[in-house]
C-alpha cells in the first residue's frame, strides 16, 4: 500500500481548491481547528462549507471571507452562545454574502448515509409537521411505495473534501478512532476525497492489533497529516480536554468584527502552521487541557492460524 503522508500545508494545496464543497466534521470533538486555519492562510474562496453544528471553526472561516455556500445542522458556539461572523455573513454580507441550507441534525446525518450508501435520497419521519420544508426546498415528500403514508426524504451529500480529525492512523491512511464518533465515518465513506489528521501515525502493527477500533480504513482516504493538538480548541478523547475558556473568548472577540480581523492577523496569518500555533497557545495551556486517565480493558482477539 501507499504511503500517503503530507504535511497539512501539502495536503490543504494537493486537495482544497476555490469553489469546492468541504466538509470538516467532528461533533463537538474531532473538529480540526489546523485545517481550517490552513486553508485560510492559502486564502481559499467561494467554498461550500458543510458541517453538522458549524462551531466556532466556520465562524473564522466566514470571518476570513473563504465561503460562499454554508450546508449546516445548528448555527451556534456550544455552551456559549450565538456564531457572531456567521451571523454578520448571513444577515450583513461582512465579509461577504453567504448563501445558507438547514438541516435537522438528522437530516445532515441523513444526507451523509445517502451519500456514503451511494443511495438517490434518505428517508425521515421528523420532517413531517415541521416548518422545515418551507425553508428548505431540499427537503421533499414523497409517498411510501410500500403503504399509504407520506415520508421526508433528503438527498445525498458528496463532499468534494472531507477533513477529519483522528487519535492515530499508520501511513497508508488506516484510521483508530475513539471517544464521541460523530459522523466521522459516513463522511469518510460519502466524500470524494479525505483528508486524516492524526494526533499519531503509528505503525500498521499497532492499527492491525485491535482491527475493531480501524473506523475509517485506508481504502478511502488519500492523505494522512500528522498535527499534534490539531483540534485545538476542540478536544481528541484521550490526548486532551477542549479548551472550554477559549470559547468564551471567542464570544467577546467575535462580536466586532475588525477584533476578529486583528485575531486572524495574530494566530492565523502571521504564524506559519499550527505547530507555532501551539507554541504560542504556551505550555501552561497544553498542561491544563491534560485528560485525566481511563484505560479500557485489553482483548484477547485470537490467533487465526
Amino acid at each position: 500500500m501507499a504511503d500517503k503522508r503530507l504535511s497539512l500545508k501539502e495536503a490543504i494545496a494537493a486537495h482544497v481548491q476555490d469553489g469546492m464543497s468541504v466538509a470538516i466534521e467532528g461533533f463537538t470533538s474531532f473538529i480540526c481547528f489546523a485545517a481550517a486555519h490552513e486553508i485560510i492562510r492559502q486564502q481559499r474562496r467561494d467554498l461550500t462549507l458543510i458541517r453538522m453544528t458549524p462551531d466556532v471553526i466556520y465562524d473564522q472561516m466566514a470571518a476570513a471571507g473563504v465561503a460562499r455556500k454554508l450546508i449546516f445542522s445548528y448555527l451556534g458556539n456550544p455552551g456559549v452562545g450565538p456564531l457572531h461572523c456567521l451571523r454578520r455573513a448571513i444577515e450583513k454580507g461582512i465579509p461577504s454574502p453567504l448563501e445558507i441550507e438547514e438541516y435537522s441534525h438528522y437530516g445532515m446525518v441523513g444526507r451523509y448515509l445517502a451519500g456514503a450508501s451511494h443511495l438517490p435520497f434518505f428517508p425521515l419521519r421528523s420532517y413531517l409537521g415541521s416548518e422545515m420544508p418551507h425553508a428548505n426546498e431540499q427537503i421533499k415528500m414523497i409517498q411510501s411505495p410500500y403503504g399509504d403514508e407520506v415520508v421526508a426524504v433528503v438527498p445525498p451529500l458528496h463532499p468534494d473534501v472531507a477533513i477529519l480529525h483522528a487519535q492515530r492512523a499508520d501511513m497508508h491512511g488506516n484510521t483508530h478512532l475513539w471517544g464521541l464518533l460523530g459522523v466521522q465515518k459516513e463522511v469518510a465513506f460519502a466524500a470524494r476525497k479525505v483528508i486524516v489528521v492524526v494526533e499519531e501515525i503509528v505503525e500498521e502493527a499497532v492499527i492491525r492489533a485491535d482491527p475493531n477500533r480501524t473506523l475509517i480504513p485506508g481504502l478511502v482516504v488519500d492523505t494522512v497529516v500528522h498535527v499534534p493538538y490539531g483540534a485545538h480548541p476542540s478536544y481528541v478523547q484521550g490526548y486532551y480536554d477542549r479548551d472550554n475558556a477559549f470559547y468564551l473568548h471567542w464570544d467577546a472577540i467575535s462580536r466586532d468584527h475588525e477584533r476578529v480581523l486583528a485575531w486572524l492577523d495574530e494566530w492565523v496569518y502571521g504564524l506559519s502552521d499550527h505547530s507555532e500555533y501551539i507554541r504560542k497557545l504556551g505550555v501552561e495551556t497544553i498542561e491544563r487541557l491534560k485528560p485525566g486517565s481511563a484505560p479500557a480493558a485489553s482483548v484477547e482477539y485470537g490467533d487465526y492460524r
